[in-house]
């Protein structure tokens, strides 16, 4: 990538309670955020992180529970801070988990303000099985007028040795 080109990641991530491969673990910090700060380091880019104004439970089913009202009742939560353009910007990485196979609802809140026309959109998502599911097409159904490339999915249980991976990934989209 043109060094002249400035990226920014924009992404929400979930503390607490997730469910990983050996069962429901308690963590501090947030899977797709473990992503998203491995993607500044790879690329010296600019980090926005989505917080909703009412934090999601800290407990997996009740977590899960209001996941699937909001996604349900298509609501969108209020958030914290919102950002208010990617002007400046020609590449943005999208990260979220996948909840319910969709990302959460708090990603249509920020995403749906932003004026896509022109950008380059990388999509990521952590999981735990369900791979991209329908990430990347939502993010293409809100991201009009943008290059949405291919998304990438990592386990979120595999998070912190996922490093090279998204360098690959970052490289095969030749943004570096």
């Amino acid at each position: 990538m043109n060094s002249d080109k400035k990226s920014l990641v924009i992404y929400f991530s979930h503390t607490g309670e997730n469910y990983m491969k050996d069962g429901i673990r308690n963590i501090n910090k947030g899977n797709t955020e473990v992503v998203a700060e491995f993607i500044r380091k790879i690329t010296n880019c600019d980090l926005f992180k989505i917080e909703p104004l009412k934090s999601y439970p800290y407990n997996y089913s009740e977590c899960c529970n209001v996941a699937k009202e909001e996604l349900n009742n298509n609501r969108r939560p209020e958030l914290v801070n919102y950002l208010d353009n990617i002007d400046n910007y020609d590449v943005i990485y999208v990260g979220n988990p996948v909840w319910w196979g969709y990302p959460p609802m708090v990603i249509y809140t920020q995403l749906e303000k932003l004026n896509w026309d022109g950008k380059i959109v990388m999509p990521f998502t952590t999981h735990e099985g369900s791979g991209l599911a329908n990430s990347v097409s939502e993010i293409k159904k809100i991201a009009l007028g943008a290059d949405v490339k291919e998304g990438l999915a990592i386990f979120g249980s595999d998070v912190n040795n996922s490093k090279s991976i998204i360098e690959n990934w970052i490289k095969q989209n030749n943004m570096l």
